[in-house]
């Protein structure tokens, strides 16, 4: 297999959903061996390129931030990687003129349908995958995220929060693009009113709405129409994660598992991961192993129970 970029750029505006900035934004084809770079084009004093990796990682609280030695960050970058690493996107450049992606509608199908837009492009370099050889895992408290041997890409995500509107739920996805766009891709961001209205004090969440995210007040959804699915909450935490781990700067051949877990513990267990040499290696990323993967969702009961707060 091969490695691919967009065969051609891209464009897309919308508004940093913490900034309240509107920005513009372009996903351009790059060659092979260069990963996922972003781009600060309103940055003209200082270095304002920033690869996408796990070690560039700063900031967790609210969503996943990267940043250079220069101090340049680029905020809110989860969804982007996502659509990025279901489109089996090896190489882009993300420039855009502001602190953060935009939120678009709060999910990834924006994204996924730009670069559907200008199709894809294999390189002349062999794709590379990182192959899980055994068993590592991060806890804190009783949020844990694992990563274990497994064929193809796999997800399992559990969350789980004292909220009747969202309470216990479970979502599993082995990766492919065909299914991710229509089962996980389209699942938004959410929060709960009381967190909003404090970080809008504090100035952040200036670009939040019910417009690009689901909104729960105590025990109730508050936007009109509702939720896309059942258990939207876990299926946009799987959407984190795939996001959160493509930024081990390849895709992941082995199972991803998590409790409870968010950004920082994502970003953790790629740490974990990088510190035991023998936890994995470096594999040409088969075409029958992707091939073999069949993307589906499996949906759990939901049910109430008591939780601590998760980044949405």
């Amino acid at each position: 297999m091969l490695q691919k970029t967009l065969a051609k750029e891209v464009a897309l505006t919308g508004v940093g959903v913490h900034s309240g900035v509107e920005t513009f934004l372009k996903i351009l084809p790059a060659p092979a061996n260069s990963g996922i770079t972003f781009v600060r084009t309103d940055v003209t004093d200082r270095e304002n390129t920033i690869k996408g990796l796990y070690s560039n990682v700063k900031e967790t609280t609210l969503c996943t931030v990267i940043r250079n030695d220069a101090g340049v960050s680029v905020g809110t970058i989860e969804h982007i990687m996502a659509a990025l690493r279901a489109c089996d996107i090896d190489n882009a450049v993300v420039e855009l003129d502001g602190p953060e992606i935009p939120i678009m509608d709060g999910s990834s199908r924006p994204f996924i349908r730009a670069i559907d837009s200008v199709g894809t492009q294999k390189l002349d370099q062999p794709r590379k995958a990182i192959k899980i050889l055994k068993t590592v895992e991060f806890k804190d408290g009783d949020k844990v995220v694992t990563l274990m041997p497994g064929q193809g890409c796999s997800f399992d995500v559990t969350i789980d929060f004292d909220s009747k509107a969202i309470g216990k739920q479970r979502s599993v996805l082995d990766l492919t693009l065909q299914d991710f766009e229509t089962e996980a891709s389209d699942a938004r961001t959410f929060g709960f009113l009381h967190e909003v209205e404090y970080l809008r004090s504090q100035g952040l969440a200036l670009g939040g709405s019910l417009d690009n995210a689901v909104v729960i007040d105590g025990d109730r959804v508050l936007n009109s129409n509702g939720t896309r699915f059942d258990n939207e909450f876990s299926r946009h935490k799987l959407l984190d994660a795939v996001g959160d781990i493509y930024l081990a700067g390849l895709p992941i051949i082995g199972r991803y598992e998590s409790y409870k877990a968010g950004h920082a513990l994502n970003n953790q267990i790629l740490h974990t991961l990088f510190a035991d040499p023998t936890a994995y290696e470096i594999v040409d990323f088969e075409t029958k192993e992707a091939a073999d993967s069949v993307t589906h969702l499996i949906v759990a009961g939901r049910s109430q129970s008591v939780s601590s707060f998760a980044e949405a």
